[in-house]
């Protein structure tokens, strides 16, 4: 199982990435692991904002590509309403192959 994520940091910019582990992968970047992204090393990280799971890496990686090419606007929006889901990338993927994740971090 592979999971996309969308991070807000605290700056209020969007990070996007891919991991097996939401938990483990989201403490690294909030405690600037040496294993976090070059990205949240600078960049304080706030909270995760949307999750979607997904079956194996390349599903994973190609949503990501998808969601790094949108604007701040859409990223915003995908973010808000799971339903631009489809209107942003039916015609990019198989969305049907994604599912949103409702996660709780404690």
């Amino acid at each position: 199982m592979y999971f996309v994520y969308m991070i807000r940091c605290s700056d209020n910019s969007i990070y996007t990435g891919i991991t097996t582990d939401i938990k483990r992968r989201f403490n690294e970047h909030q405690s600037k692991d040496e294993k976090c992204a070059k990205y949240t090393m600078s960049h304080d990280v706030k909270k995760i904002e949307a999750v979607w799971k997904t079956e194996n890496k390349i599903l994973a990686s190609k949503l990501e590509y998808r969601i790094k090419e949108l604007t701040k606007a859409k990223k915003e929006e995908l973010i808000k309403d799971n339903n631009c889901f489809y209107l942003f990338f039916s015609n990019k993927l198989e969305c049907g192959r994604y599912n949103r994740y409702l996660l709780e971090l404690t």
